[in-house]
């Protein structure tokens, strides 16, 4: 029995998940306890933070939460689970989008088009990631680094050990070179003739770094980039026959070949709608070569004779590549880095290739395997939901919103949020496996559970969160960051999300929920100007008080702004909200509805206060 209480404690903690979250970002790797291959992670040693108090779990207002919870969450779950079922209202119209499931005797909801393409294909994900990593080390077994360890000097003719340098600029090479070509190999499957397309642009995004006048290179790379997401989406993917049509519009036996080549489309015909994360490496790699230039020729281990594990993320991130390794190879290398390319998560040119360089020591077998299995229980997790909760089909269905009761319709959009995370976790946290059993170590997208979030602007920071550290690098800190002005930080938060928005989709749905989300995070900022900590720090329990009503302000804002961008349409979101929230009638399921989520704020607020005690400050 200790040992599944050992396990569970393992495969839970913070360090499986990702060992950024338990050090700092200036911390080198060596001040990590790092375990050894055969040990698992513990996070029972770290010191408390400073200012931490005791534990309040056992207190008689946490029994009276826990009781809320045990009352309340089966409850909610009895309510979507009532109205997918036979006979429900709008049964006749969702249940045809309904597919054959493998529980006995029930359905899986599998219609929503973007998870359907992975959960259809996981076998043969499954395959390429125990394929891609089998196929390097039978690359490396004919082409060892080794052979690159006894270097001629050039003046005596005779051969000498390395130094630690030269061994790790062999890794490089030998990594870059099977990631260059592997990735090749993939795209042309992934697009078929298309990945001609593909190559052209990233090859014209290099010139731009690499030929233009340094001082031109930023502005080329965002007019360059931000163009062909919307020349991407015009276009539709310029096919061929389109193409002929333009130009040689006079010519129908062109446009018969330009047809006959488009049917050559590979896996994923729509290459355009998977190219948003490589725009994030195209300007990644530019923007860390316009930095580097100014640096100088060396990297930061070079130039003061760091030894690499003693070097922070923080400075990988930002020096982890010498002006040398910014050639063609390695930048096609990166672009086409088959585990990451086509949903990330988003790894910096600078830390590619630091890490292609040196093996973390993050990188073990055990936390590698307890990620699996972290994995598979999130995958198991949805394909309940999925199973049980037919929340995607009914919305999908433009259902009748007055036929349900307000806890009904609070439901639906509840677990719709929940599909939409666990279908953006799933595929990240499968990328990122296939990466560490590759042997290199991404960031982890999904910090938190979608309820365990109570702050918009923590909610922001780990939701998608790689997507979060490359804004910051490249735009947010450019812009002026957290400036004295809080308006020109609210600008520059308007200026990020509406990047943001137009990234994932070109439409006015996904403007207006970045517009929303900027929107209802000025109440979260303005409060914390009001009601500033140090001015509380008399009345603890009070602020405390007054931060769980604020959190519940923050939880209502949030799901409203997510479920514009992510689920519905804002008029459908208008109808959802006012069959909730009107007339008197329902101002007693509002009522609760407040209470219960200020119960949950109490609970993150003691969570977090909890981390703080294990030595952890996540920030979100």
């Amino acid at each position: 029995m200790q040992w599944l209480i050992n396990l569970l404690k393992s495969l839970y903690s913070l360090e499986t998940l990702d060992t950024r979250f338990a050090r700092s970002t200036t911390a080198s790797q060596n001040s990590a306890r790092d375990p050894s291959r055969t040990s698992a992670p513990r996070l029972d040693k770290h010191s408390p933070l400073p200012g931490t108090k005791p534990s309040k779990w056992w207190t008689i207002e946490r029994c009276v939460y826990y009781l809320v919870f045990v009352i309340v969450v089966p409850t909610m779950v009895k309510q979507v689970c009532d109205i997918s079922k036979p006979g429900s209202p709008d049964w006749d119209s969702f249940s045809k989008r309904l597919s054959r499931g493998w529980i006995p005797g029930r359905q899986v909801d599998n219609s929503d088009a973007q998870y359907a393409n992975f959960r259809d294909n996981i076998p043969y994900l499954i395959i390429l990631l125990i394929l891609h990593p089998l196929l390097r080390k039978l690359y490396g077994a004919f082409w060892r680094i080794d052979n690159y360890k006894f270097l001629d000097d050039s003046n005596t003719g005779l051969s000498h050990d390395p130094s630690p340098l030269t061994v790790a600029d062999a890794r490089l090479q030998h990594r870059t070179l099977f990631d260059f070509a592997f990735g090749i190999i993939f795209l042309i499957a992934l697009h078929g003739v298309s990945a001609a397309k593909v190559l052209l642009i990233f090859y014209t995004n290099f010139n731009i770094a690499t030929r233009l006048p340094r001082s031109y290179v930023p502005v080329a790379t965002w007019v360059f980039n931000v163009g062909i997401l919307f020349a991407n989406e015009f276009c539709r993917g310029y096919p061929f026959a389109v193409v002929a049509r333009v130009l040689l519009p006079d010519i129908k036996a062109a446009q018969d070949v330009g047809a006959k080549i488009d049917s050559y489309c590979g896996l994923i015909p729509r290459w355009e709608v998977l190219f948003k994360i490589s725009i994030l490496r195209l300007i990644s790699f530019n923007l860390d070569y316009y930095w580097a230039q100014a640096e100088g020729s060396s990297n930061l281990i070079e130039k003061k004779h760091v030894v690499a594990l003693l070097l922070s993320e923080r400075d990988r991130v930002s020096y982890g590549a010498a002006l040398r390794d910014f050639n063609l190879k390695t930048y096609f290398a990166y672009t086409l880095y088959s585990p990451l390319y086509l949903a990330g998560p988003i790894l910096s040119f600078n830390d590619f290739v630091f890490q292609s360089r040196h093996c973390l020591t993050t990188t073990t077998t055990v936390r590698t395997f307890l990620y699996c299995l972290r994995f598979l229980v999130a995958l198991l997790c949805m394909e309940l939901v999925l199973h049980y909760s037919y929340a995607v089909a009914i919305i999908k269905s433009s259902p009748s919103w007055t036929q349900y009761t307000p806890y009904q319709l609070a439901m639906l959009g509840y677990f719709n949020l929940h599909a939409v995370w666990l279908k953006l976790l799933i595929p990240w946290r499968f990328s990122r496996l296939w990466a560490l059993v590759d042997g290199l170590d991404a960031p982890e997208n999904m910090v938190r559970c979608m309820s365990n979030n109570y702050s918009t602007l923590a909610f922001w920071r780990g939701w998608h969160r790689s997507l979060n550290r490359w804004i910051v690098r490249y735009i947010y800190v450019p812009l002026g960051g957290n400036g004295d002005r809080k308006f020109k930080t609210m600008v520059n938060v308007l200026v990020v999300f509406t990047f943001i928005a137009l990234w994932h989709d070109i439409n006015l749905r996904l403007l207006a929920w970045g517009w929303l989300t900027t929107l209802f995070i000025l109440p979260e900022v303005i409060a914390m100007i009001i009601f500033p900590k140090y001015k509380w720090k008399d009345w603890p329990e009070t602020f405390r008080i007054l931060c769980g009503i604020g959190a519940v302000g923050n939880i209502l804002m949030m799901m409203v702004a997510s479920l514009v961008g992510f689920v519905m349409s804002v008029d459908d979101v208008k109808q959802m909200v006012k069959g909730i929230f009107a007339g008197w009638s329902n101002a007693g399921f509002v009522t609760a509805a407040v209470m219960c989520l200020f119960v949950s704020a109490q609970i993150m607020f003691e969570h977090r206060k909890g981390e703080k005690r294990q030595g952890i400050n996540l920030k979100c």
